[in-house]
């Protein structure tokens, strides 16, 4: 049995481990800012609708 060998490998597994939660913390914090863009727009586009109810219903189409 290596004991070098399975230190370093204990130690690549836990570098591992530690980059891959990093590199996961990084996206949900990503993700939890376009949440809060995602949110915002909708607010934004209620707010339209009840300053004018009217806006985006009806379309006139002619072909």
């Amino acid at each position: 049995m290596d004991i070098a060998g399975v230190s370093m490998a204990l130690s690549n597994v836990s570098l591992q481990s530690k980059v891959g939660t990093a590199v996961l913390d990084k996206a949900m914090d990503t993700n939890e800012a376009l949440g809060q863009g995602l949110v915002q727009m909708i607010d934004a586009a209620a707010m339209e609708r009840s300053v004018n109810p009217s806006v985006g219903s009806n379309f006139d189409l002619s072909i």
